[in-house]
């Protein structure tokens, strides 16, 4: 009996090693992983129980006012509540989908797959920016702890309604800068976001905000601008009724300080109401004074007699042989509207001469037609504080011909955008120097001006005698017996110059006969302008005559007249 005890134990000894190896190997390698876990990814978990326990949310910034030059409110701020749900704490989707959808007037299935397709997820915006008697209804039906929340969210609203809408811009629901100052001025309007760290249960209830971790939100700047409310009103008034005399495709205004390049207004129709900006077409939010590219026609006749002026290549008492209407330049007929004989270089512009000028064209020669069209402007952006603007068309010289000679002084071949020109003339209105227009006088913080980004631009372009012959002889007659007689007042002298140019048929390419962009620029008084107004009119319809003088003038010289007077600018003295 003992050898057969002695056998057994021997034959169970291997048995008996395995399984001590096993829990030999089990226990080391329990041991190895409570010495990774202590020593090697105690940081790291930690750092991931924190996480699961600590919640960071940023605290929004509130953006800053947009005031015009005199302190009124363009853009300002409210609060509103927007509503949360946690889906992963709502145990019976469909109820809990019923009792909010009608309050909200929301689809009850949608709301419900939403819920249920975001099971995972703790956080989900149902309704943003609820009026005052959807979260009274809301807090009302006592839905359950947990499951769904108020957060507080910055409203951005117009007090003026659609009132210089293009300029302005508007802010998106998330708080971005769209289009206008909201856009270019975005990073000062904002503000900077604060943070504040919260500790949340094992169900994700917040229950601790730690003081320690805040940091308050820094407020946005406010801007203000160059426009006045009560001119820009004076502006947008007379393109309405533009729109609704002549149904153009579209039109434009605006009115500039020539002395400094200041933005008083600046329209454009069509145009939106951010109250409720889905309603409007994609074109509505389009600032035509900055993408509009049109052939200036006439209005471009200024610069080309300034510059040849000042390069000795005729002179103000200068005459030129008008052919009484035709006159064949190379292969090309050129006609004036009037048959027309010798004039003189001021009744070539008063007149609106194509033939006079065409003829100034061949004694410049293209290089100085091309220097005069960049020095003025055309051909590049003006530095506009606003997304969006449009270089214009000005082709390189190499691609100028014999055509051009004739077509450039008459204001064809090339494009500009409303707001080149009309910063070309008030370079001729102050006496010769080119300013890139003004739109943001100074920003505020804390109420405090702080200093603004960006200068102007300003380099002198034609000689003060130039200018003021043009200002106060041709330009002035262009008025008082020329193409703008329509922008005449009573109360003061006014200077300015009417355009009317083709434009080209979609159809075939050619120049249309039916197609126009009529304009004017104007300004007063001629003495010492102190205001500049340009309007212009795409495809006007209706009525016989759709030139600058009768589409556009009228409407720029009411504009001209109510500013004047609202500037309290003195009147004639000799009308008196």
């Amino acid at each position: 009996m003992q050898a057969l005890a002695e056998k057994r134990t021997c034959h169970a000894d291997p048995r008996v090693k395995l399984v001590g190896a096993a829990f030999l190997l089990v226990a080391t390698g329990i041991g190895a992983r409570l010495v990774q876990l202590q020593h090697f990814e105690h940081a790291e978990l930690i750092a991931y129980a924190r996480r699961q326990h600590l919640v960071v949310e940023e605290i929004p910034s509130r953006p800053g006012e947009i005031l015009d030059r005199r302190g009124r409110l363009l853009a300002t701020t409210i609060t509103a509540k927007s509503l949360w749900i946690d889906p992963s704490r709502i145990d019976h989707p469909q109820s809990f989908a019923q009792k909010l959808s009608g309050i909200l007037k929301l689809d009850v299935m949608t709301l419900s797959k939403i819920i249920y397709h975001q099971k995972n997820k703790k956080f989900v915006w149902v309704k943003r920016r609820l009026a005052e008697t959807e979260v009274e209804a809301i807090e009302k039906l006592k839905l359950e702890e947990g499951t769904w929340g108020f957060r507080k969210e910055y409203v951005r609203v117009y007090p003026q309604g659609k009132l210089a809408a293009h300029v302005i811009g508007y802010r998106d629901i998330d708080g971005k800068g769209r289009g206008g100052i909201e856009e270019s001025r975005d990073g000062e309007l904002r503000g900077v976001n604060g943070q504040r760290t919260m500790i949340r249960d094992a169900r994700g209830k917040i229950i601790h905000i730690l003081d320690r971790a805040e940091r308050m939100p820094k407020r946005g700047k406010s801007i203000v601008l160059s426009i006045d409310s009560v001119i820009q009103l004076f502006a947008e008034d007379q393109l309405d009724r533009i729109v609704e005399k002549w149904k153009p495709l579209g039109c434009s205004a605006v009115v500039v300080e020539p002395k400094t390049g200041e933005v008083l207004a600046m329209a454009s129709r069509p145009t939106v109401d951010y109250s409720n900006p889905k309603s409007f077409d994609e074109a509505n939010w389009t600032n035509l004074c900055l993408s509009s590219m049109y052939p200036p026609g006439s209005t471009f006749k200024p610069f080309v007699v300034a510059w040849g002026l000042d390069h000795d290549i005729f002179g103000v008492d200068e005459t030129f042989q008008c052919e009484h209407g035709r006159y064949r330049m190379g292969r090309r007929l050129l006609r004036d509207h009037h048959s027309y004989g010798e004039l003189s270089l001021k009744d070539v512009l008063v007149k609106s001469s194509n033939i006079g000028m065409a003829k100034i064209g061949e004694r410049m020669g293209n290089p100085l037609l091309y220097e005069a069209a960049v020095a003025f402007g055309f051909g590049r952006p003006t530095g506009c504080e606003l997304p969006g603007e449009q270089f214009g068309i000005l082709r390189p010289l190499s691609d100028w011909t014999g055509y051009s000679t004739g077509s450039i002084p008459m204001g064809q071949e090339i494009a500009v955008t409303p707001i080149q020109l009309v910063m070309a003339h008030a370079a001729i209105a102050n006496g010769g120097t080119w300013l890139s227009p003004k739109l943001v006088l100074k920003t505020l913080e804390n109420d405090k001006q702080t200093k603004s980004i960006g200068g102007q631009t300003v380099s002198r372009v034609a000689s003060r005698e130039s200018c003021d012959w043009l200002v106060k002889e041709a330009m002035r007659e262009v008025i008082t017996r020329g193409t703008g007689r329509k922008a005449r007042l009573e109360d003061y002298q006014v200077f300015g110059k009417t355009g009317t140019s083709q434009k080209p048929d979609p159809q075939t390419g050619k120049m249309s006969h039916t197609l126009h962009v009529g304009s004017f620029i104007g300004g007063a008084p001629v003495d010492d302008p102190k205001v500049l107004v340009l309007v212009v009119v795409d495809e006007p319809k209706g009525g016989q005559h759709h030139y600058g003088g009768t589409v556009a003038a009228p409407f720029a010289s009411e504009i001209l007249k109510k500013t004047l007077h609202y500037l309290g600018v003195a009147e004639n003295q000799s009308r008196k």
